[in-house]
């Protein structure tokens, strides 16, 4: 038995309208973003290198964008739920730098105490 797709039933999807598409992907994509935050913030805590792979640059941009996100969406659009969401990216963003900072700065002074203990056993 083959699908024809010109023959399936569309009427219970008729009165969906396309903002309320876009609604529910843009509400999707955001909550699974969330999760996905999540393998970053462990990578850079548990990264044994100072956290390299961590861009500051990158992370710290998407900081600002969703700054700017959450201040366009109290300002412009009086919406809060928008807002909200974004405060959220803006807070995994602000985590990932605080620890990739934290692993980097113990990661240097790991190196800075090897360096010394070597250099004092030289002389």
């Amino acid at each position: 038995m083959t699908l024809n797709p010109l023959s399936l039933d569309l009427a219970p999807f008729s009165s969906i309208s396309l903002d309320q598409i876009t609604m529910a992907a843009f509400a999707t994509c955001n909550s699974m973003r969330m999760f996905a935050y999540m393998p970053q913030i462990c990578k850079a805590a548990t990264d044994r290198n100072g956290a390299t792979a961590i861009s500051f640059t990158t992370w710290g941009l998407f900081l600002v964008a969703n700054l700017s996100t959450v201040a366009y969406a109290l300002v412009n659009r009086s919406d809060w739920g928008l807002a909200a969401c974004f405060t959220g990216n803006a807070i995994c963003c602000v985590v990932i730098l605080v620890v990739a900072c934290f692993r980097r700065n113990s990661y240097r002074r790991g190196l800075r105490a090897t360096c010394l203990t070597a250099a004092g056993s030289v002389f």
